[in-house]
C-alpha cells in the first residue's frame, strides 16, 4: 500500500502516554481497536519515548492506526524522525502517522536542556531537514501541531496537515480556511460524560490546569475570543465548557459534529475523568464507539 493512500478515518482517541503503565496500555489500545475507532493518538512528555512507545502499541494491534501527538522535535533530530516513521510503517503495514510539535519552553529548556527557538522557523528547518534529498518526501505521513496562522500555513506547505489541541469548532473552521480543502485536519476534543454540571466543571478545571500556564495555548485562546479574565482562577465556566464539552451524550455528540461541520477530517476524543479512573475513561470511549453506531 502506498503511504499516500492511507485512509485516516473519522473517529480517533487521544490519551496522554504517561497516564498508563505498559500493561494498562495493552488493555487500552486493544479496547480502542475493539470499539472500532480509526486511530489512537498519544503524547510525549517526560516519560515514554515517542517512537519506542509507538512500536510497542503497533505490535498490540492489527487494524488501528497510531499517531504521535506530539513527538517533540527537540527529542530527536530530523533524520531520526524520518527513519523512525519509515520503520514504524514498514513493520505495521502503514499504520503510523508522525505528529510533530515544538512543545513548550518548560519541557524543552528545563526538562531537556535545549534552547527553545522561534516556533515556526524552528519547525520549518526541521521539516526541511526531514525532506532533504528525499524523492518520496511528500509520501511521508507527517502532520504538525499548529494553532496560529503561520504554523497552519507551514502545515499546508510541507506536511499532510495539522493536529490542533485544546481548540474549539471556531478554531477548526479557521484552520480549515488556511489549510485548504485537501489537507488533514485532526482535532482533539476533550469530553466529560458527567450529568452533574458541578462535578464536570471541576474535572474540566483539573484537566486544563497544566495547560493554563503555557503561553502557546493561552495566546491561541486569546486570539479566538477569550479574555484574560476568563483564563484566571482556573478558567471561567464559558471557557471550560468551550474546551471540555461536558454533559450528556447528545451534548457531546453535537460538539463533535460541530467540528466536522467546520472542516475536521478526524475528531479524536480525550476522556476527562477522575485521576486514575481508567475504567471511567473506557466507559466514555464505549459510549461513543463507532462499532456501536446504528
Amino acid at each position: 500500500m502506498e503511504l499516500r493512500q492511507m485512509e485516516l478515518g473519522r473517529m480517533g482517541v487521544w490519551y496522554a502516554a504517561d497516564k498508563l503503565e505498559p500493561a494498562q496500555w495493552i488493555d487500552w489500545i486493544t479496547t480502542v481497536e475493539r470499539f472500532g475507532y480509526d486511530m489512537q493518538w498519544y503524547s510525549e512528555a517526560t516519560g515514554f519515548e515517542s517512537m519506542a512507545l509507538g512500536s510497542f502499541l503497533l505490535c498490540q494491534t492489527t487494524r488501528l492506526k497510531l499517531g504521535s501527538s506530539i513527538a517533540n522535535i527537540y527529542a530527536r533530530d530530523a533524520i531520526a524522525s524520518r527513519n523512525g516513521t519509515k520503520t514504524l510503517n514498514r513493520i505495521s503495514n502503514n499504520r503510523y502517522v508522525l505528529g510533530l510539535g515544538v512543545s513548550h519552553v518548560p519541557l524543552v529548556e528545563r526538562f531537556r536542556g535545549h534552547q527553545y527557538g522561534r516556533p515556526v522557523a524552528t519547525m520549518r528547518s526541521y521539516l526541511e531537514q526531514m525532506r532533504a534529498g528525499q524523492d518520496d518526501a511528500d509520501s511521508l505521513p507527517v502532520v504538525i501541531a499548529a494553532l496560529g496562522p503561520r504554523m497552519l500555513e507551514l502545515a499546508a506547505e510541507l506536511t499532510w496537515g495539522a493536529i490542533p489541541y485544546n481548540v474549539t469548532p471556531e478554531h477548526t473552521a479557521h484552520a480549515r480556511s488556511i489549510l485548504g480543502p485537501d489537507k488533514w485536519l485532526v482535532v482533539e476534543q476533550k469530553i466529560c460524560l458527567e450529568p452533574d454540571a458541578g462535578k464536570a466543571l471541576e474535572l474540566a478545571r483539573n484537566e486544563l490546569s497544566r495547560y493554563m500556564v503555557l503561553p502557546n495555548y493561552r495566546n491561541n485562546w486569546l486570539r479566538h475570543g477569550f479574555t484574560e479574565a476568563e483564563l484566571q482562577d482556573g478558567g471561567s465556566e464559558r471557557f471550560l465548557n468551550a474546551i471540555v464539552v461536558c454533559g450528556s451524550q447528545a451534548t457531546i455528540e453535537a460538539r463533535l459534529q460541530e467540528h466536522f461541520d467546520a472542516g475536521a477530517t478526524q475528531v479524536c476524543i480525550q476522556p476527562v475523568h477522575p485521576q486514575g479512573d481508567v475504567e471511567r475513561a473506557k466507559a466514555m470511549l464505549e459510549a461513543f464507539a463507532p462499532s456501536h453506531a446504528s
